[in-house]
């Protein structure tokens, strides 16, 4: 995309989403994961869409022998875990680490598959997923916002039979031709990158989320949860595959990977290893989402309920925690005085000794605002120890 190009998508991105009747909210105190700050309203605002439930998923009837959930059981645990929606100063589409996969040859070896993942943000907790293959995923986030997206995600996966069908619908261009299930990422964002967005197509693909989810599913979303689906896939079908954390830059730092650096980048070796960089990794979260594995809750790692309500639910499945990626969450919390609370939340955690924290760790602690990140781990449970001790 030329630079007139972005400019004109930055430009949409704040004037024109607005206009689809979702207006920007005040900027909040809590921190957590887009491009745009999208909040209530819209076409759909005061509709509550359906009350009932589907026993079964639509996706695919359940394989012997392997764990699902049922429609009904997955927005129990939606509802129950979430607390009530909280602020940040930008609602975060995609992330804004583009080191976030150094890490993964020492997390694969060392974190054994099976377990239970926890995570925060947006698209980089699928990459962790496909590497760590565990048992269930719970993705919280403070905003309502960040579940709507990945109940957006949620549909685009099982809609998707692959890599390329997946992209066409997110980024609401049609499927280039020569891409192959070998294709590599940067083949693949490379091809996308030279079609134009299709705004025909960007509707008829949203229409099809709602039936999935609405439908199909029959998940109870509210007016303001389509109205910010409908948002979110407006700024992807703008921004194409040069969708950043921040379209002018004016939060999370200058260091702004777009989607396509994001799922083209390695890890140390060199190594591709993003949910996107083969159909084997897409394939992985495809199956969780289809057996709806992959839960999105509203949730304060700080808070009285979510993390606690996880914990009980892990362990009366006699499950244990993997692994938690927590972003660069905690310096918030140390700068809202509610760490202690934080670490009160940890110890309630079923974990054993293999279970890792992914963090994201400023590369210059004193310009923060200015600096990318790098991505360490830790144990979690002499960390939580510590933690405990120290409350």
């Amino acid at each position: 995309m030329t630079g007139q190009r972005l400019v004109a998508a930055a430009f949409a991105v704040a004037v024109l989403v607005p206009a689809l009747g979702v207006r920007p909210a005040k900027a909040g105190r809590y921190r957590g994961a887009s491009v745009v700050r999208l909040a209530n309203a819209g076409r759909y605002r005061g509709a509550s869409v359906a009350s009932g439930f589907s026993q079964t998923s639509p996706s695919r009837p359940a394989e012997a022998g392997r764990d699902r959930l049922s429609d009904q059981a997955f927005w129990k645990l939606v509802t129950d875990l979430s607390e009530p929606n909280g602020n940040f100063r930008s609602d975060n589409l995609v992330s804004n680490e583009i080191r976030f996969q150094w890490v993964l040859p020492e997390l694969m070896r060392s974190v054994r598959p099976g377990g239970v993942y926890l995570g925060v943000g947006p698209e980089q907790n699928f990459t962790y997923i496909a590497a760590l293959r565990p048992k269930v995923a719970f993705i919280l986030d403070v905003r309502r916002g960040n579940v709507d997206l990945h109940l957006m995600y949620k549909a685009l996966f099982e809609l998707s039979a692959d890599r390329a069908d997946f992209l066409s619908r997110l980024l609401s261009r049609q499927r280039p031709a020569g891409l192959t299930t070998n294709s590599t990422a940067v083949e693949v964002f490379a091809a996308f990158a030279a079609v134009e967005p299709n705004e025909r197509f960007a509707a008829d693909t949203l229409a099809t989320i709602r039936n999935r989810l609405v439908t199909e599913h029959r998940f109870p979303l509210t007016g303001d949860d389509l109205a910010r689906i409908e948002a979110i896939h407006q700024v992807f079908l703008l921004a194409g595959t040069r969708i950043q954390y921040s379209p002018f830059g004016s939060f999370g730092g200058t260091v702004q990977p777009t989607y396509a650096d994001l799922m083209a980048a390695t890890d140390e070796a060199g190594q591709m290893r993003s949910f996107l960089a083969s159909e084997q990794a897409f394939a992985f979260v495809k199956d969780l989402e289809q057996r709806n594995l992959v839960v999105p809750v509203v949730g304060n790692f700080a808070g009285p309920k979510t993390l606690r309500a996880i914990a009980s639910y892990v362990r009366r499945k006699g499950a244990r925690v993997s692994a938690f990626y927590l972003s660069n969450v905690e310096e918030y919390l140390r700068q809202d005085s509610v760490w202690q609370a934080f670490c009160g939340n940890l110890a309630a955690l079923p974990i054993d000794e293999s279970s890792a924290f992914i963090r994201a760790v400023r590369l210059d602690p004193l310009n923060p605002a200015v600096e990318g990140f790098a991505t360490r781990l830790a144990r979690m449970a002499p960390d939580i120890r510590q933690c405990v001790r120290a409350r």
